[in-house]
């Protein structure tokens, strides 16, 4: 195993898969003489020459819309937003044509392409820059969504998304990008649409994605000196979701707190809510705690942001109050 930056891992497996297979490109604003604006495709350009590596206008309904031309026509396009808050401008490309043009064009057509991205906070950026869309995404047919929370899912998880014939939302964070973590040397590919249990635990569950696992881990370390062991499960992916997974554990655990990094109206964790009181109700011996961002936009104001966003206190409480402690 070798320790790489997230960073690293997202411009590993992009470099990887276009060496494996020539219709794979990357385009996006700032992805080649800068290196990309976090720099998760430094030396792609260097290696792959400017025809693979493209630096577009900040346009993103019209670059959206050329990646997916591009792709119906037999290539494999990496489309990179400076950041996710900026793809509300392609939104018309990625909805009314990535994700339905297999079904309205009888299978003639499929879309093998990937949006890529930060999502969420990033501290004090302002409202118009600190949101998180997944749920959008993920509820559209033919759109899949991944979110992943280290540099050893991100890495599999890319190289998945990249090879999958229809297109993919892949969501990282400004905040992850310099996390370090153990990758393999060697190839390998993590499967689309299954959930990872990185702690296990018996007394409660906690399922959460992306970034915000952070302040699960942190409540979990305190909770289990407490003597109450936490399961914390990744979804890695909200589209499609791994429903098993999460039911299984709490079967076992007869608790739920969900946690996700967005507004808590019409969100995942409204989801997985309705999907564990519809197929795991009686298993309940709590209801289900939920922890979102507060219901505003995100503030600018470092004092406001902190009880704006989710954080390990809340865990802690959420798990207390579904522990009756």
């Amino acid at each position: 195993m070798k320790v790489l930056q997230f960073r690293e891992a997202i411009a590993e497996a992009m470099s990887e898969e276009m060496r494996r297979d020539e219709t794979v490109y990357l385009m996006g604003e700032e992805v080649a003489e800068y290196n990309g604006a976090y720099k998760a495709s430094k030396g792609m350009l260097d290696e792959f020459g400017a025809k693979r590596v493209i630096d577009t206008p900040i346009a993103e309904l019209g670059f959206s819309g050329i990646a997916i031309g591009s792709a119906m026509g037999g290539n494999r396009p990496i489309v990179e937003y400076m950041t996710f808050n900026f793809s509300l401008v392609g939104i018309d490309q990625i909805i009314n044509n990535a994700a339905k043009i297999r079904q309205m064009s009888g299978g003639q057509f499929n879309c093998p392409i990937v949006f890529r991205g930060p999502t969420g906070s990033a501290g004090q950026l302002g409202a118009t820059h600190s949101q998180s869309f997944e749920n959008w995404f993920a509820n559209t047919p033919g759109l899949k969504v991944i979110i992943p929370s280290n540099p050893y899912d991100a890495k599999g998880l890319l190289k998945a998304a990249i090879r999958d014939d229809d297109p993919v939302i892949f969501m990282e964070s400004e905040q992850m990008y310099g996390d370090k973590g153990e990758v393999p040397e060697g190839e390998y590919v993590l499967p689309i649409g299954v959930a990872d249990i990185k702690r296990e635990g018996t007394d409660v569950t906690i399922v959460t994605f992306g970034k915000i696992i952070k302040e699960a881990f942190k409540a979990a370390d305190v909770l289990g000196k407490e003597g109450i062991s936490v399961e914390i499960i990744d979804l890695r992916t909200v589209r499609p979701m791994d429903h098993e997974a999460i039911l299984t554990s709490v079967r076992k655990t007869n608790r739920l707190v969900i946690l996700e990094e967005a507004w808590p109206f019409a969100s995942i964790s409204g989801e997985i809510t309705y999907q564990v009181q519809e197929n795991a109700f009686d298993y309940l011996d709590a209801p289900i705690q939920r922890i979102t961002t507060a219901d505003t936009p995100a503030p600018f104001s470092p004092v406001l942001l902190e009880e704006w966003m989710p954080n390990a206190d809340d865990v802690i409480k959420a798990v207390k109050k579904v522990m009756y402690v």
